[in-house]
């Protein structure tokens, strides 16, 4: 048998090519991604199942298509070059994508036997999810989902360990290897309880601070909150609707409101307007459907709304997940869709 060294010595030295990769066998780069395992000819061999011969003769193509050694004698066997450990991590990431391809079936809706995690707020909860229940009731009848609060501060950490499959909500800056989405855009609402005083006259800024503001926190925020966002571990999360009303103020206007009430969820807030005079800030979809199910309605804004971008976060594993990626496009297709018929229903 031949060793290490001569097999290397025998091959002709490699020219810089410019060959396409598509002209690439890609056999050759498992010969690659083997050596640099072993760091051996012999060893490689035995691993890929070939003759010694074999795996010389791929590493001389190899080395003629990519114009480098790739692999020299050192002390401790085959040494790889430079080019080589440049090329090392994108060959075998490649490779296990590959694999992981071929492994993996594709995703079938109807035939799907699956549960998704989803962390997401009560207002998520209300807006997205019958329309999306009655979509997979056809489409995947046997896809089961199961819903988290949003409300945990650890949440995304829950994702990285793989407990949620993907959290609906607002954030500010989130960890390396999240993937982000934007699903929709909301924008904020004030609502009052039918023949409320505000609904008599014109709403002006001054007049919503004549009455209690009922707020909700979707997160405790006292000790860790800034501008409305909860900073947890590099996790920048929204941890209430805009509180822009309660401390307004510009050149001839100083106003502070007070705070009567603060709530965890969007639930509790139809009740408690029904029964008093407060004001309560919503998400403008939520606030639509409190005021299609509840004798609540919606003022006229004495100012420009602010805006908030409700983004879908999965783990970047989840760029594997064929099925968690057909979810989110359902997500996005539904979300469209209810925009559409919203805008009909408007023109109408």
């Amino acid at each position: 048998m031949k060793s290490d060294t001569t097999a290397y010595k025998k091959n002709p030295k490699p020219q810089a090519s410019t060959t396409h990769i598509r002209m690439v066998d890609l056999n050759l780069f498992r010969v690659f991604d083997a050596m640099m395992l072993h760091r051996s000819v012999r060893k490689a061999s035995q691993m890929l199942s070939v003759t010694p011969s074999a795996v010389s003769h791929a590493l001389n193509r190899l080395r003629q298509t990519i114009g480098d050694q790739l692999f020299i004698p050192g002390e401790f066997g085959m040494q790889p070059t430079r080019r080589a450990l440049e090329l090392a991590a994108d060959v075998r990431d490649g490779l296990e994508n590959l694999e992981f391809a071929l492994k993996v079936k594709p995703f079938v809706p109807a035939e799907a036997v699956r549960t998704f995690r989803i962390a997401a707020n009560d207002n998520t909860s209300v807006v997205i999810l019958p329309s999306l229940v009655k979509r997979l009731a056809k489409s995947a009848p046997h896809v089961d989902l199961r819903v988290f609060p949003l409300n945990r501060p650890d949440v995304v950490r829950q994702l990285e360990r793989g407990q949620v499959d993907l959290v609906i909500g607002w954030f500010g800056e989130l960890p390396g290897g999240m993937r982000r989405a934007t699903l929709f855009r909301e924008e904020e609402a004030i609502v009052v309880r039918a023949g409320h005083p505000l609904t008599q006259n014109k709403v002006t800024k001054e007049r919503l601070f004549e009455f209690s503001h009922l707020v909700v926190e979707l997160t405790r925020t006292e000790e860790h909150a800034a501008d409305g966002f909860m900073d947890d571990k590099g996790v920048a999360r929204r941890a209430s609707i805009e509180r822009a009303l309660l401390e307004f103020q510009d050149e001839t206007i100083d106003l502070v409101g007070r705070v009567a009430v603060c709530v965890p969820h969007f639930a509790a807030v139809p009740p408690l307007l029904q029964a008093t005079d407060m004001v309560a800030t919503l998400p403008h979809r939520l606030a639509l459907w409190a005021a299609a199910h509840f004798p609540l309605v919606l003022l006229d804004l004495p100012y420009t709304p602010k805006t908030v971008d409700i983004e879908m976060v999965c783990d970047q594993s989840a760029d594997r997940d064929k099925g968690l990626q057909w979810l989110i496009n359902e997500l996005r297709i539904l979300v469209a869709a209810n925009e559409h018929a919203s805008q009909i229903s408007q023109d109408l």
